[in-house]
């Protein structure tokens, strides 16, 4: 028998998130997780009256493909894929997998052929279509959250289940007093950055993207970044694990990265001119995620974090920086994390993970999860 909660969370998918309307076509991209919810999402689409196809994937094959890929054999697939992707008007992609580095031991360089070749494929779904992405709940999962594999499977439906209207006034109020800032100063331990975000304007993310969500994002002016961040959330990009990543900036650009793997680091930012520059600024505030635990949907919506992104930007809220690399970098503000600020156009807009002004106070977590 099929899991309720598998109903539950495919109807947000569906009717929330992507809001599939009689007649759209979406794609539902199932990455090592039970066939029972890609079924439960099938059905679920067929209820709103959409057409669902599904394209079932496995990382260990994935990485074998990788092992051996070239740009010759990655165009044809981006030709392939682009073209089915220009027939949807959604897409709906659940990522499960029980190893997060299963693609650790490809090779830099063919990871870099495989994101530059199936770029456009991205940018059509990302700018094109109505999508929503998440990860499928496992003991590996359970073993980064530090948790059970019980104990995690009822966080992960909680978080993901959330009632995402609850952000509205809030998240509002925060959207709307980031397109009117100029300057953005970030400081922390390790951590005095200054930017404008000026024109840029901002957009409010409740559970229409990612799953599960909480977080309103702009960009920084390309060459407004000047100054320095220590992110204290671990993070994994292409596989491989970093902690502790110092990126130092002038006109914009990256100009000293280092971390317990720096020589990968840079690899990394140096895929491309734009890797170097800054995509997105997001702030975060879901009450429900506390920790990291190495997996991105879930890191940068952690409450009382921001999120800086070297490489690609969104054509929403974006700069025009364009680059293979998107790579959310987190950094917790709470006091257990040595705290932090955030100021607009010198007035304190949050202290210590906490909104201090009265309109965005909606989004500290004691508000967002008092009942009634």
């Amino acid at each position: 028998m099929s899991d309720p909660r598998y109903t539950q969370l495919a109807e947000v998918l569906t009717g929330f998130s992507t809001t599939l309307k009689k007649g759209e076509r979406v794609l539902i991209d199932a990455f090592d997780v039970p066939d029972a919810f890609t079924i439960a999402l099938v059905r679920a689409a067929r209820n709103c009256g959409a057409m669902p196809y599904v394209n079932v994937q496995r990382a260990r094959i994935t990485r074998e493909l990788l092992q051996g890929a070239t740009a010759e054999q990655y165009a044809v697939t981006a030709e392939v894929e682009l073209r089915r992707m220009q027939q949807m008007q959604a897409y709906i992609a659940v990522r499960g997998s029980e190893n997060i580095f299963e693609t650790s031991d490809v090779p830099a360089a063919r990871a870099q052929t495989v994101a530059k070749t199936l770029k456009p494929v991205l940018d059509y779904r990302v700018n094109k279509t109505k999508w929503v992405v998440l990860r499928w709940p496992s003991s590996a999962m359970a073993q980064q959250a530090g948790m059970s594999t019980t104990a995690f499977e009822d966080f992960y439906f909680r978080v993901c289940t959330f009632d995402y209207k609850r952000y509205g006034p809030g998240m509002k109020a925060l959207a709307d007093l980031m397109r009117k800032t100029d300057r953005v100063h970030l400081k922390g331990p390790g951590t005095d950055l200054k930017f404008s975000i000026k024109g840029i304007g901002a957009v409010p993310c409740g559970g229409e993207r990612n799953i599960p969500d909480g977080e309103v994002f702009s960009c920084p002016i390309k060459d407004s970044v000047e100054g320095v961040i220590q992110y204290n959330a671990p993070t994994i990009y292409l596989g491989t694990s970093f902690d502790s990543i110092r990126l130092v900036f002038k006109h914009g650009k990256i100009v000293e990265a280092t971390s317990n793997n720096t020589k990968r680091l840079n690899e990394i930012l140096d895929t491309d001119d734009g890797a170097r520059y800054i995509g997105e600024f997001a702030i975060g505030f879901n009450p429900h995620i506390l920790e990291p635990m190495r997996d991105i949907l879930f890191d940068e919506k952690i409450a009382g974090s921001f999120h800086f992104t070297p490489g690609q930007a969104y054509e929403q809220a974006g700069n025009g920086n364009k680059s293979a690399v998107h790579w959310d970098m987190v950094n917790i503000q709470r006091p257990e994390y040595g705290g932090g600020e955030i100021w607009f156009d010198g007035k304190l807009i949050r202290k210590d993970g906490l909104f201090t002004l009265p309109a965005l106070k909606k989004l500290n977590p004691d508000q967002l999860l008092k009942k009634g």
